[in-house]
């Protein structure tokens, strides 16, 4: 099947988030008060308010910075904290942002997955759903910003994943037809099964190798030889 453009996701894809979180929580809960071995525990709690709040903020139902903030309101209390007003919510936030920041990472695979292709002619593209400054940014400090051609955003679509239409303004401002277009990325919800059903090609990222999405990869190391000999521009295999 011919593919003209690869798009990928971010977070989870190219850059470990997860990884980014675990640190910045191991720097932040001790300078707050937690005792260094509460904070374990901690983490997957943290990472399940994010993904119920991210998804609201996904919906529409609340804005970013209040997603952020019943963040705060469901992790405080378990640690014995008060929960304060908004504006101090948002500088508790701020702090944390701070050691995620200092926490970003491409993952060892990406760069080089990116280079190959790049090299051999396909466009490449991120589709993510965050804002259009964070995103930007880390994509910028992770060295991955100059194999990528544009940057799509929720922020900056007005949209996010899995709305149907996201996938095809992407495709339409790419100017490729989505039938051309792999969407690459780790979650079976947004990044594999809702822009199949809109038309693109797709493959999963499974990195822990814990899903049965088809096709998939654990690796980004696999993806130029899945696509060798598919690149129209390039017209040579992918090694």
């Amino acid at each position: 099947m011919r593919t003209d453009v690869v798009v990928f996701d971010l977070d989870g894809t190219l850059v470990d988030h997860e990884g980014a979180v675990v640190r910045a929580l191991h720097d932040w809960l001790p300078r707050i008060g937690v005792a260094p071995d509460a904070v374990p525990p901690l983490v997957s709690t943290w990472f399940a308010t994010e993904e119920r709040r991210f998804a609201s903020w996904r919906s529409g139902e609340i804005s970013f910075a209040e997603q952020r903030r019943r963040r705060l309101r469901d992790v405080l209390p378990l640690i014995g904290r008060s929960v304060p007003d908004d504006a101090e919510l948002d500088r508790i936030f701020e702090d944390l942002l701070h050691a995620y920041e200092r926490g970003w990472r491409a993952f060892d695979d990406a760069m080089p997955c990116l280079d190959t292709l790049a090299a051999h002619g396909l466009r490449l593209a991120v589709l993510t759903n965050g804002t259009e400054l964070q995103q930007t940014e880390k994509l910028r400090r992770t060295g991955l910003d100059g194999y990528v051609e544009r940057v799509f955003t929720a922020e900056g679509l007005g949209i996010a994943k899995p709305r149907p239409e996201v996938y095809l303004r992407v495709c339409a401002a790419l100017g490729v037809e989505p039938s051309h277009t792999l969407h690459v990325g780790d979650h079976p919800d947004l990044d594999v099964r809702a822009p199949r059903e809109v038309g693109l090609q797709v493959l999963h990222l499974d990195r822990h190798d814990t899903h049965l999405e088809s096709p998939r990869i654990s690796t980004l190391r696999d993806l130029p030889r899945l696509l060798g000999g598919q690149s129209k521009i390039a017209g040579t295999a992918l090694n």
